[in-house]
């Protein structure tokens, strides 16, 4: 069977696994928010207490650089440019079923938490490594379907998806390469720039895989909040720069979320879809990915971090929000037909314009350095829950620097290729690993309950929460006694 046969039989067995993991995802969500009552609301208030608590162990990572390594994984190159395609293909009801998704996601993405929490282990360096594969393990007895999860979640973080970030990165320097030599016979990918960019991602990658596991969470908590921080800010000047168009925007929006002719006209590639399916890959809640780094904070309950992840949520919904923005109060947007009557710009070109239509050139370079920033700050996010997998399946220091090696390969091959095989292979690995961390989460949601309603009982008895697992009778948290 050669490329092209492989190619074809994943993209027709990609659908019907979507369509799995989007209902059971949805199925997850609507669960917990229930059984919660609503705690990714209830419970947001006290978000930045907890964020500011500090510890002098050293060997630890705080709980907002916890935050801000799962934010770094979330927020990525599907920022840009998937709100821009969930926009053309679904329509700008899109946004609505994201928004949607993201209220009950948030649940989801405080179950897992929770859990990779109580039942994270020590790695050895003074710190701790936990995740789906650890709760699977030892709260459902099953070390072959931790194994498989922590096996899957590595092929698809820290060689697909990497892959797609390196190759990315490369790509948003072509516009540049294109002004500079306009008439030149020889395309941006033949050239040596990608040899150079890969090179220097490369350096960057073993600076990065090869240090302590804290150095991930510190570069993480610089570059994030200043890179979310600024492009939602450059959002909102455009907003107020077309103040006028806010009741059309809005009326455009919910129109097409509620055009239920053509979303069961055409349900697979509905508005209702698209959008529930990029709000559920945009903010990755219940797929297994981000508890990873949950498992890895220092704190003094399992529920803090629970909340803290449920944060990170609506800062990524927050940040999809922006781009969809960008794009629907743009005239770029209003006038993408072209004659024969479909969009004439999708993806990042639609961004691009839309932001030189506000900003002029200023906004296309605001853009590239965004692209860069995502897409490095995903590299170190998805390498972390990759490694923290890796811990799992072997203690051995060869193996994981074999593993280092390897992830710091795919940078540099990434950064060459164009990738859509690599890409559909993610994404199916990817609803294979959700799945498999749904299914787990519904069978544990009576810990969940347990262990939040110890916290929420400390809470009324005025006490900062301190967590005890055999005082609740859960098993296998070596970490909490």
């Amino acid at each position: 069977m050669n490329l092209i046969d492989v190619s074809n039989f994943i993209d027709k067995v990609l659908p019907k696994t979507d369509i799995i993991m989007v209902v059971l995802l949805i199925i997850c969500g609507f669960y917990y928010s229930f059984k919660t009552r609503f705690v990714q609301f209830r419970m947001l208030g006290g978000v930045f207490k907890i964020l500011t608590e500090r510890s002098n162990e050293k060997e630890h990572i705080s709980p907002f650089q916890a935050l801000m390594i799962s934010t770094a994984s979330r927020v990525g190159i599907g920022n840009i440019t998937g709100i821009s395609i969930a926009i053309v293909a679904g329509g700008p009801g899109a946004l609505f079923w994201m928004w949607l998704m993201a209220f009950f996601g948030g649940a989801s993405a405080f179950a897992e938490s929770t859990l990779a929490q109580v039942y994270k282990s020590k790695d050895g360096t003074g710190g701790y490594k936990g995740g789906p594969a650890y709760y699977i393990k030892k709260a459902l007895g099953s070390k072959l379907l931790g194994a498989f999860f922590a096996f899957i979640l590595i092929i698809t973080y820290a060689y697909g998806f990497n892959g797609l970030q390196s190759q990315n990165i490369t790509s948003a320097f072509e516009v540049y390469y294109n002004m500079a030599n306009p008439n030149s016979s020889i395309s941006f990918m033949q050239s040596h720039w990608p040899l150079i960019i890969g090179a220097i991602l490369t350096l960057f990658g073993i600076w990065m895989f090869f240090s302590h596991h804290t150095k991930i969470g510190k570069i993480s908590s610089l570059i994030v909040p200043f890179m979310a921080l600024a492009y939602i800010f450059l959002a909102i000047i455009a907003v107020l720069m077309n103040f006028e168009k806010i009741p059309m925007v809005l009326h455009m929006i919910f129109q097409s979320a509620f055009d239920f002719k053509a979303i069961f006209g055409g349900f697979a590639g509905s508005v209702l879809v698209i959008g529930i399916k990029r709000g559920l890959f945009s903010n990755e809640a219940g797929m297994g990915s981000a508890p990873n780094a949950a498992a890895a904070a220092l704190t003094s309950h399992p529920v803090k971090q629970g909340i803290i992840q449920s944060f990170s949520v609506f800062i990524d919904v927050i940040i999809c929000t922006s781009s969809g923005f960008l794009v629907l109060f743009s005239l770029t947007y209003l006038n993408n037909i072209g004659v024969d009557g479909k969009p004439i710009l999708t993806a990042l070109p639609l961004v691009q314009h839309a932001m030189d239509e506000y900003y002029g050139k200023l906004g296309i370079h605001f853009i590239s350095i965004s692209i860069v920033l995502f897409a490095i700050t995903s590299l170190i996010g998805n390498y972390y829950y990759a490694q923290a997998n890796v811990k799992y399946l072997s203690d051995s220091k060869v193996v994981m620097n074999i593993f280092r090696i390897s992830a710091v390969l795919m940078i540099f091959i990434g950064s060459q290729m164009d990738l859509k095989l690599a890409w559909s292979l993610a994404d199916l690995t990817m609803a294979f690993m959700a799945t498999t961390n749904i299914i787990s989460l519904l069978l544990l949601g009576s810990i969940v309950s347990k262990v939040l309603n110890d916290y929420n009982l400390q809470k009324k008895q005025g006490k900062d929460p301190q967590f005890s697992a055999s005082k609740l009778g859960i098993k296998n948290a070596e970490c909490w006694d």
